[in-house]
């Protein structure tokens, strides 16, 4: 054992008669360890197999007296008997506090019977025996530490590899992949109902801010996934709002980012970030913010058919493209005030820091160019659609 004090001729004579001994009695050593366990815990039973766990026993026992009574090891077989042991009782799921139980209660027994053979055998040599016992309580300790290592190893690497089938089913989901059984697995898998209420977020990479990626907020729990060009977020809402969601993020993220409607399953998952993305797709160059498609379905029926989105423009506001670009830019800024001030002049033309009689003439002239009425509701609906259509073109004209 590392760092103990070299032993005398007469300890080593007598650890190795007595190892010969304990090595004989490893089977009845084993039944008597094994029937101490079951007494202790009935998990021992329910989680290993009565002769898996026999068979290991001994190999272990087997292993420490040997290691105990052995003058020079290159390889300690024991500890790695003890790391092997670890990492099959955590796959196996028996809790470490038991694992370990075993480990010292082995050494006790085993310690017990080494008296019993040396006072039977050599009683003088009792003295000698209690000088190693310090060494073989310190390889006793040396094998649970190993076990215990290997055990919250192998716990971490069944963790990452749980997480890892776990996310693959929540992006199968959110591709919209529709397996049988595929939203309960990922149920089970991140502890949440197959049937609920739920949203996704859906956010550039390129944004010029980062996300504080929260997994709990207001009551919500969410679950992050990266892409190559999104960054997605599936929220548990339970009974939470979009609107309070994208309320308690505004401060974490300032987008621009798009929040789907609520759909009542994991298997609905793939609908919501589709729409999470047409919300997306319904910001500006320069927006921010995070905004909900229920907010903006106008903009969203315009970008959901780019083609007509185009004849639209053309159509409706093919007389402005033909304007200077600043006489133009200056009747669509007025339009977008107007329109954001819900029909006010004098509210628009606070936004403009101009007089409200300017905000009317540049809106009669734009109506005059256009010949439409921002009086006529059909008129109002075709300019509003058409400024979002040009507003939102991947290559807006100059």
């Amino acid at each position: 054992m590392g760092g103990r004090r070299a032993r005398t001729e007469a300890e080593w004579s007598v650890l190795l008669t007595a190892a010969e001994v304990l090595l004989e009695r490893v089977p009845e050593l084993t039944e008597r360890l094994i029937g101490d366990l079951a007494q202790h815990s009935p998990l021992y039973d329910l989680v290993v197999p009565r002769d898996e766990h026999w068979q290991q026993i001994s190999e272990a026992m087997r292993y420490g007296i040997e290691a105990f009574a052995a003058r020079r090891s290159d390889t300690r077989k024991d500890l790695v008997y003890a790391e092997e042991l670890g990492r099959r009782r955590a796959e196996q799921g028996l809790p470490l506090d038991l694992l370990l139980y075993a480990y010292r209660r082995a050494g006790r027994l085993t310690w017990d019977v080494l008296l019993d053979i040396v006072t039977e055998e050599d009683p003088d040599a009792l003295p000698v025996l209690a000088r190693t016992a310090g060494a073989m309580w310190a390889g006793i300790e040396q094998q649970a530490a190993t076990t215990a290592e290997a055990y919250r190893a192998g716990e971490r690497e069944m963790r990452r590899r749980s997480d890892e089938r776990v996310q693959a089913l929540l992006d199968a989901l959110l591709q919209g992949d529709a397996a049988p059984g595929l939203a309960a697995r990922a149920a089970a898998g991140l502890d949440l109902p197959e049937q609920g209420r739920y949203a996704v977020v859906v956010l550039p990479v390129d944004r010029r801010d980062s996300v504080h990626r929260v997994a709990a907020v207001g009551g919500m729990r969410l679950f992050w996934r990266m892409r190559a060009e999104q960054e997605l977020a599936v929220v548990a809402l339970g009974s939470c709002s979009p609107d309070e969601l994208a309320a308690e993020l505004a401060d974490r993220c300032h987008g621009p980012g798009g929040i789907s409607p609520v759909v009542d399953g994991l298997a609905e998952l793939g609908r919501a970030r589709r729409l999470a993305e047409t919300a997306l797709a319904t910001c500006g160059a320069e927006e921010r913010g995070l905004v909900r498609l229920s907010e903006r379905l106008p903009a969203a029926l315009v970008v959901g058919q780019p083609e007509l989105a185009g004849e639209l423009v053309q159509a409706v506001l093919g007389p402005l493209l033909g304007l200077d670009p600043a006489d133009r830019a200056l009747l669509l800024e007025t339009l977008d005030a107007w329109l954001a001030a819900e029909g006010s002049a004098g509210r628009a033309a606070s936004r403009l820091y101009c007089h409200r009689n300017t905000v009317f003439n540049r809106l009669r002239r734009l109506e005059h160019l256009t010949s439409r009425s921002l009086s006529r509701p059909h008129d109002l609906v075709a300019l509003t659609l058409a400024r979002d259509a040009h507003r939102l073109s991947a290559t807006p004209t100059p």
